[in-house]
């Protein structure tokens, strides 16, 4: 190995991404890496999200990384703030805090193609160099905000459901919440709790299956905490069992139409429990597939959308006044504060951040018709340049953190052959960026994902560019080898020769 080479990496980031990230570029043995991080935390998305109920709708011995899984999670399913205690102990542990600049925002990256350099630009003025430039700021951290007419008249509160105001008290207060995503699905039944009224403004209803959550019991703790192999167990089960509800979102799975009918029953006993009211239930049952837009995982929210406090209104907003909202039939529903549960600009991977790479092409005008990269991480004409939780690598099942750490694994890969080949530059081909798209947007037509609803998985012109196509296995294999064959791969000269002459 050539020891002489240590690339200098600059992570954007430090949520799941960035900490398993750097975690894995110290297992390859890089050690000279530096994390950007805006704000004065760790967390990401669980730093971001403090509303009422946030929580995960995926199993926390499987929304964890493989590398620290025995962690001593008080339910099945891990709430917010214990997920972001999760994240602490990960950067305390793994001496990854050392590596962070807490407070630093890059606003743009521009590549010097005469140096193989990337320069990072921060907020503050100061600019950062790195061989290797590693954004992992996630796709859910830039709040949607619906654009509502006159709203800057309304004299109410008004926020994001991202950036919750928890000086605002909504005891014996009217209410407004624009949205049923998953985010609405946690923080309703809370906020219903608080208020005299709350109405709910929904565009399209979701399907809703039951949560099995529960704390786990004196015993069952002691038992995983002692018995290290059995959290490993139940992490498999929970894998394999996600795997194969996930078939009801393959479009040529043999046993698609057998986990459809359980996701459906699910829904349906759900509701029949839950909804008593005939209309009600119309409006909340979707007239599109399963899996086209984001499934929901609760046992209170239909439960919540029934109570004698709380009115779902399918009309569309038409505007704002100055103590409430105005539906399309020209009904006002005056309310002291709205919470947009509005989601995120998932579709504008890295934005605002402006990012340069060769012959002064920047990511926005690459991908002004959608974002594309190559196994969702590399877009040729950037060098040196890896994506954590880019383009189709999202799941409409399954846990994020299994994803984003067999990209990692990946990236630590090409980290690696720039310091032991002395590489100046490693950069996707672009025709074997554009195979790789082209199956994927073939496979992508016949998914669910591109079924006829409206979803924040879809580019502007109805293309899935957030989800992956397959299972998580199918990705795990896709990554699990770096092929130079899909790269150009140029040396640097000088280190090369240096390198030569010391072996001589």
């Amino acid at each position: 190995m050539n020891a002489s080479r240590k690339p200098n990496v600059a992570i954007i980031g430090t949520g799941f991404g960035g900490l398993g990230m750097a975690y894995y570029l110290k297992q390859a043995g890089i050690e000279s890496f530096t994390m950007f991080e805006k704000a004065a935390d760790v967390g990401g998305v669980w730093r971001e999200n403090t509303y009422p109920g946030a929580a995960c709708d995926i199993p926390s011995h499987l929304y964890s990384f493989s590398f620290e899984p025995h962690y001593p999670w008080s339910c099945r399913y891990g709430k917010q703030s214990e997920i972001l205690e999760y994240l602490r102990h990960v950067a305390r542990k793994y001496d990854l805090r050392s590596h962070i600049r807490f407070g630093q925002e890059v606003v743009s990256a521009d590549f010097d193609e005469s140096r193989g350099v990337w320069v990072l630009n921060l907020r503050d003025g100061g600019r950062f160099e790195a061989d290797l430039l590693i954004p992992a700021v996630g796709q859910l951290h830039q709040p949607q905000i619906p654009q509502i007419e006159n709203i800057e008249q309304f004299r109410g509160r008004a926020f994001h459901s991202a950036r919750w105001q928890h000086d605002y008290d909504f005891k014996g207060k009217t209410a407004a919440v624009i949205g049923t995503g998953p985010s609405a699905v946690q923080l309703v039944p809370e906020l219903a709790k608080q208020v005299q009224k709350l109405y709910v403004f929904q565009r399209s209803p979701g399907w809703c299956v039951p949560k099995y959550d529960r704390p786990y019991s004196k015993i069952e703790r002691a038992l995983l905490t002692h018995v290290p192999q059995l959290h490993s167990m139940d992490r498999g089960r929970i894998f394999w069992s996600i795997e194969y509800l996930a078939s009801a979102l393959q479009p040529k799975s043999r046993i698609n139409a057998l986990s459809k009918a359980i996701f459906k029953y699910g829904s349906r006993l759900l509701m029949r429990q839950q909804v008593k009211d005939p209309a009600l239930r119309r409006k909340l049952t979707p007239d599109y597939p399963i899996g086209c837009k984001r499934t929901l995982l609760s046992n209170e929210w239909l439960k919540t959308l029934a109570a004698p406090n709380v009115e779902v209104v399918t009309q569309a907003i038409a505007g704002a006044t100055a103590t409430g909202l105005r539906t399309d039939d020209g009904k006002l529903r005056e309310v002291d504060a709205i919470v947009y549960g509005t989601g995120f600009e998932a579709t504008k991977f890295l934005a605002p951040m402006r990012v340069t790479g060769l012959d002064g092409q920047t990511l926005n005008q690459r991908w002004q018709n959608g974002a594309e990269a190559y196994l969702g991480m590399g877009v040729s004409g950037f060098p040196n340049l890896f994506i954590v939780y880019g383009p189709n690598t999202n799941l409409g099942a399954g846990s994020i953190i299994f994803m984003v750490e067999c990209q990692q694994k990946y990236i630590a890969q090409a980290a690696a052959l720039l310091r032991d080949e002395a590489l100046s530059t490693i950069d996707v081909l672009p025709q074997a960026e554009r195979e790789f798209i082209d199956q994927l947007r073939s496979a992508s037509k016949d998914s669910v994902y591109e079924a006829g609803c409206h979803s924040w998985y879809l580019s502007a012109d109805g293309r899935n560019i957030n989800n992956w196509i397959g299972y998580m296995s199918d990705y795990r294999r896709a990554v699990r080898a770096l092929d130079r064959r899909h790269y150009r791969m140029v040396p640097n000269v000088a280190e090369a020769t240096g390198a030569r002459l010391r072996a001589a």
